[in-house]
């Protein structure tokens, strides 16, 4: 009972902190979205007022597909969208509007009164001007629309081609009288359809005090700047009294990321603890994604720390070797200051472990098979012998050859088993002349080598076959061999955690 109520309380106490750390995840969740809307209203403009996108428009010098299009918000939502206009101190464009309102005074007065009417002609005189006004004006180039009336230009003139292909001349013909003769009904709703969308999405923003656009969007972030400075305040206020030797402001740089939250520059950058905080609120899992980023920085590290430290310690070799270490270390050998750490011979003793294996395990897991070549090696050499063509005439001689043969080779084998196992076998005497052995052998290799002259070129062979392992292997080593290490850890540990 005691366990389930250490448990229980255990879970109380962290179940508020999940929650809380959920619900701080959320709002920042929330002002993120609100901060990438924002962001993205400019650009999107045109999308959020016709609630419109084309899919498989293409127009080049060679062909031109009018695309789809398809009709993602209704009206009303894309209304209600763009009453964020006021935000970020957008206001219609005087000029595109004018032209519009001239557009419905026309279109009211064609409802009335015929288009050779003196008022319908007058408007119809006004919109020529105001087109060509438009085209060389260019009031889009304020709002960075500057290719909505290349658009507008180039639907005019597919409507209306003229020899010199100009859009000035399609919008003088199109607003006069004899073209709307008979046919204003189509010309208005060519005009509704393809020409006027495109004068709506001209604007004018509103330019404050200081020389930059007016934006309230501060306005709107204010609050919740306000409650993560707070929520900021507070978690590391807890943190610095929570752990030992950690001030208040170690704790504030503990959780630096938070900080994105209350800059009033660079809003995207809240990104980074958004996404700290669902993975602190387990809202996501973000344990494969830092194995991956891990990985990767062990991969491009690991590449130039293996290559340095190869390097490195090739190049040491090679100092030591050109500082005459090598003929040191011989003469070292040979000296009687050479220091004996443990009063063992170690040489004699691996020749001693070596040869006991080959005598124990090795010759007799082998007698079979090396009987057979040393058999094949007698016959062969009695064969090309001249006394093996006499005997071969005698009767049975070539199976007394083979029984001679068989027998002197199994004899030879056991004989050099049995005196290798007795040579082993505990002997000081023996201990002492293998000693003595391998000691002259050293000291013979090291006099004639030094007494030859033979180190320096020694030396020199060696520096070079270390430079050329440096320049052919090396570099092969950082660039290939790190994937495949990082390969075979991957797979020691699912190896472990299965």
């Amino acid at each position: 009972m005691t366990i389930v109520t250490r448990s229980s309380k255990r879970v109380r106490r962290y179940r508020p902190n999940l929650w809380l750390e959920r619900l701080m995840a959320l709002i920042a969740v929330i002002n993120l979205t609100i901060v990438a809307f924002d962001l993205s209203y400019i650009p999107l403009r045109d999308f959020w007022l016709s609630g419109q996108v084309t899919v498989g428009g293409i127009k080049t010098a060679y062909i031109e597909l009018e695309g789809i299009k398809l009709d993602l918000l209704p009206p009303d939502i894309s209304e209600f969208i763009t009453q964020y206009d006021v935000v970020k101190g957008i206001i219609p464009n005087r000029d595109t509007e004018e032209y519009l309102a001239k557009v419905e005074q026309l279109r009211q007065e064609l409802t009335i009164n015929p288009i050779n009417s003196s008022k319908a002609n007058a408007l119809l005189g006004d919109l020529r001007r105001r087109s060509i006004e438009i085209i060389q004006t260019n009031p889009f180039a304020e709002a960075n629309k500057t290719g909505n009336l290349e658009r507008i230009k180039n639907k005019i003139r597919s409507h209306l081609p003229n020899q010199n292909n100009s859009a000035k001349a399609a919008f003088w013909q199109f607003w006069t009288p004899a073209n709307f003769e008979g046919r204003a009904t189509e010309e208005l709703a060519f005009f509704d359809a393809e020409i006027k969308p495109l004068l709506e999405t001209n604007y004018y923003r509103v330019i404050g005090e200081n020389g930059g656009y007016v934006d309230y969007f501060g306005l709107i972030d204010f609050p919740f700047g306000v409650l993560f400075a707070l929520e900021f305040l507070a978690r590391t206020w807890f943190i610095s009294r929570r752990r030992v030797g950690v001030s208040w402001l170690d704790a504030m740089l503990w959780r630096w990321y938070d900080i994105f939250f209350l800059l009033p520059v660079w809003r995207w950058l809240r990104v980074i603890p958004v996404t700290v905080r669902l993975a602190q609120a387990q809202i996501i899992n973000l344990i494969s994604i830092q194995k991956q980023i891990s990985q990767g920085l062990v991969a491009g590290i690991a590449e130039d720390v293996t290559e340095v430290v190869i390097i490195r310690l090739i190049n040491q070799i090679q100092n030591s070797i050109r500082n005459g270490h090598v003929g040191r270390l011989l003469a070292q050998q040979t000296a009687n200051s050479y220091i004996d750490l443990n009063n063992t011979n170690e040489t004699a003793e691996i020749v001693r472990i070596f040869a006991k294996v080959l005598a124990d395990r090795v010759l007799p897991a082998i007698q079979p098979e090396a009987e057979t070549l040393l058999q094949y090696s007698v016959d062969k050499a009695l064969r090309q012998s001249p006394a093996y063509r006499g005997i071969k005439l005698l009767p049975g001689g070539d199976r007394t050859l083979a029984t001679l043969s068989h027998q002197l080779v199994s004899q030879s084998y056991n004989a050099f088993s049995t005196a290798l196992q007795a040579a082993l076998a505990e002997d000081k005497q023996f201990d002492r002349l293998l000693e003595s052995l391998i000691s002259n052998i050293g000291k013979s290799v090291s006099s004639e080598l030094q007494a030859q002259q033979s180190i320096n070129k020694i030396e020199l062979l060696l520096i070079d076959l270390l430079e050329e392992i440096k320049i052919n292997y090396v570099e092969r080593l950082s660039q290939e061999d790190i994937e495949d290490i990082l390969e075979q850890t991957r797979t020691l540990r699912n190896i472990a955690h299965n």
